[in-house]
């Protein structure tokens, strides 16, 4: 071993083109590996930690106690397949009429607990202390970090209710309430609902939940529970952004896999086969089969495994930034997002893995060769169809530089095919991302055609220390509508209300007034014309299990209303739906908008009516609307990266093919620019050989980019993409992706061309 560890030192040292190359594509290909896997697996496993951490509940029921006593409901924790159990605890609904804190007016469900741990649902005090005495309530805090100082101490005025104290911020990842109080305080509200919160023994889906939930209720009276809410519905809320980049993710991930195992492949068996003198050398110094199938073995595996630590520790770091953008935004509670340690393992251990069995097909085959017949192997003049297709090219009026090169591919045809598979997947993701870029362009711009200039004016609120507007709500509209510059006015009333059968409130948008830039975003149904109709986005379509032509209850100030879903966004907030003021005056005719959207007509100056607006109410507070899209940008940048990552791979692909042809032939490149072939020949040649092998693979990739291309749109879990958005295809636009192909053959092509157009003749046939 000593031996065979010394001449493999030896071959890494003087092989260094060869070995950069494995070590380079191994180095790209693991970095992209690992950002698919690690992407894929982010979106669940910070939810997963944080909610056994917490001991959160598989599911939050809620139960009529004139139909199930208290007594009742804590027998069903002793059921069969119900692991553990709290309660019940007594649940209300406040109704808050004004913004309070960082929330809207509207509902609030409050639930009574004497302390934020149990068996299940440990609730995470967040700052201050505990609700224990009446009068006091605990706020949940819906977002990641700790609340910012000062807000301790706030006062509630519920309707109906006596004034809440907040002594303190808490987040459950269970999402069990808005607030918690007291039981003393909870039996000063009179509640007419328990809450139950269980674990069960299995509960990883939807079906399991369903019978755990009536197996431990199977003994109360009928009707008695009013709502279920599945901790799988969570679970899918808590990723809903990140299930927008997951498609994508997933396609891009596949193909980094097979462009990486094709490249690795190639590479590393080339290198092998290109060694055949070498291993006729070894063979007779006296190295058994085993020996030089060791010796070439080792050789590649140390430029992948440096290779593979290099990428790893890359792709680890690039993964950080990416999830920081992908999770932005999402309520975390107390999960920390970062990347899984099981991608890491994998490639480190996958990757050197699949170069040593690249390695060991050719190697394997060498061992049968004698000495004599692997130093002639390389050197003996090629028979056979590579050489037929030569002549029969050179009989064609096609200049003989270009003739000789499309011929070359047919003397290696195995290293040909496995070389064009890696230029039509790199054509393929061209494709694709080209597609999506077309897709989130146009998704960006929705609404925005016109190119008018947007300006939203936020109405002061006393609840958040502003002072309120001098006009009235309708006053306000009209007094917007009238500065110079105005085209199109919409109001917004934004409140929070409860929908029957789900425990959890959602938030409302009522519009009034020019809805024309929001109703061009349905992309099924209309937009709401009339009183008890609403629209939503697909995330809270999918979430609440509700579709199009569907209705619900909504509740508010202990008001119903039946709603009719008579459309679907393009896209739209997980816990809100959209109606119109008519369906907002059957709940609540005295809740007046909040916001109000601004269309300037074309060529009115924005910065002159946001001017005019301050100074006819200090108190309304106006803002250029921006362009940005982070969508659009997120997406558009996830696919450039792992475009430029694979077509990088690609392109070495195609490198090191050229490289071993050359070193291969050149006996030959000796003998033809002896009978007079100029350098630019050589090039031109060279070239030729492997831009053949792009077009040909740039046209295949076209048709599998399209098909990628809408299998993502297609499956974007929060953006239902219009018709129009998904055609994006042009007879120019396809005619220009061919070149792709080319391009990454002739990029890949362009240094061991020169290198070959350079060698002189006496260097070339000097072993002759």
């Amino acid at each position: 071993m000593s031996a065979v560890w010394r001449a493999s030192r030896a071959a890494v040292k003087r092989r260094r083109l060869q070995t950069f190359v494995i070590g380079l594509v191994v180095l790209c290909s693991t970095t992209t590996i690992l950002l698919g896997l690690g992407l894929l697996t982010a979106a669940s496993a910070p939810f997963d930690k944080a909610f056994s951490q917490q001991r959160g509940a598989h599911t939050v029921a809620a139960f009529d106690l004139e139909k199930a006593s208290g007594a009742q409901l804590a027998q069903t924790s002793r059921r069969p397949g119900v692991e553990a159990a709290a309660g019940p605890f007594g649940q209300a609904v406040l109704e808050m009429p004004k913004d309070w804190l960082w929330m809207s007016a509207g509902s609030l469900s409050v639930v009574g607990r004497s302390h934020p741990d149990g068996p299940v649902d440990h609730i995470r005090l967040l700052e201050g202390r505990w609700a224990t005495a009446p009068g006091e309530i605990v706020v949940n805090w819906p977002v990641a970090g700790t609340p910012g100082s000062g807000q301790l101490g706030t006062k509630l005025k519920p309707r109906g209710a006596p004034p809440l104290t907040v002594v303190g911020f808490a987040t459950s990842m269970s999402k069990s309430a808005g607030a918690w109080v007291s039981p003393e305080q909870m039996a000063q509200l009179r509640p007419t609902t328990a809450q139950m919160l269980y674990r069960f023994t299995n509960a990883s889906t939807e079906e399991q939940l369903r019978t755990g939930l009536t197996t431990a209720t199977a003994q109360l009276p009928a009707g008695s529970l009013t709502t279920a809410q599945s901790y799988l519905t969570l679970k899918r809320a808590f990723s809903a952004k990140t299930d927008a980049y997951l498609p994508f993710m997933t396609l891009f991930g596949v193909l980094g896999l097979l462009v990486s195992v094709l490249i690795v492949g190639n590479v590393v068996s080339g290198a092998v086969v290109s060694g055949h003198r070498h291993i006729g050398v070894l063979k007779s110094l006296g190295f058994t089969p085993n020996q030089v199938v060791a010796v070439y073995l080792t050789m590649v595996s140390v430029p992948a495994v440096i290779g593979c630590a290099i990428g790893t520790l890359i792709g680890n770091a690039v993964a950080g930034p990416i999830l920081q953008v992908a999770f932005s935004g999402i309520e975390t509670g107390s999960a920390s997002i970062s990347m899984s340690w099981w991608p890491s393992a994998l490639c480190l251990v996958g990757m050197p893995a699949l170069v040593v069995l690249a390695a060991l097909i050719p190697a394997m085959h060498t061992h049968r060769l004698s000495a004599a017949q692997a130093i002639t192997a390389g050197s003996a003049p090629r028979t056979g169809r590579g050489l037929r297709i030569q002549r029969r090219l050179s009989g064609t009026r096609l200049p003989r530089a270009v003739s000789l090169g499309l011929g070359q591919p047919f003397a290696r045809p195995g290293r040909s095919l496995l070389t064009m598979a890696a230029i039509v997947l790199g054509g393929t993701t061209v494709t694709l991302t080209t597609g999506l870029t077309s897709t989130m362009v146009a998704y960006g711009n929705a609404g925005k055609s016109d190119g008018a200039a947007r300006v939203d004016v936020q109405a002061g609120s006393p609840a958040n220390g502003q002072t309120a507007p001098k006009l009235s709500d309708r006053q306000t509209e009209q007094r917007l509508r009238s500065l110079p510059g105005a085209e199109r006015v919409a109001a917004r009333a934004l409140t929070k209300v409860s929908l029957a059968g789900y425990t959890q409130t959602v938030f409302a948008n009522f519009y009034r007034g020019d809805t024309q830039d929001l109703a061009s975003g349905i992309v099924k149904g209309h937009w709401p014309a009339g009183a008890g109709e609403a629209v939503a986005g697909p995330t809270f379509l999918n979430q609440h299990g509700i579709s199009v032509g569907d209705r619900v209850t909504i509740q508010l100030n202990g008001k119903q209303a039946p709603v009719t879903i008579v459309g679907e966004l393009m896209e739209g907030n997980a816990q809100a739906l959209d109606s119109n003021w008519q369906t907002l005056s059957r709940l609540d005719p005295t809740t007046e908008a909040a916001e109000y959207t601004v269309q300037l007509a074309h060529g009115a100056d924005a910065q002159s009516y946001i001017e005019a607006v301050k100074a006819a109410d200090p108190a309304l507070h106006p803002s250029l609307r921006r362009s940005d899209n982070t969508a659009t940008t997120t997406v558009v940048g996830f696919a450039s990266a792992f475009t430029v990552l694979l077509t990088v791979v690609a392109s070495l692909g195609v490198f090191n093919t050229v490289l071993l042809n050359i070193r291969e032939r050149r006996r030959d490149l000796g003998m033809l620019k002896s009978i007079g072939m100029t350098p630019r020949q050589v090039m031109a040649m060279t070239v030729t050989s492997v831009a053949a092998l792009g077009a040909v693979g740039g046209l295949l990739g076209i048709p599998l980019g399209i098909v990628a291309h809408r299998l993502v749109v297609d499956h974007v879990g929060v953006i239902s993409f219009p018709e129009s958005m998904k055609q994006v295809w042009h007879l120019p636009q396809l005619a220009a992706l061919i070149l792709a192909g080319v391009t990454i053959a002739v990029l890949g092509a362009l240094i061991p061309a020169r290198t070959a157009a350079r060698l002189t003749i006496a260097k070339v046939l000097h072993n002759e």
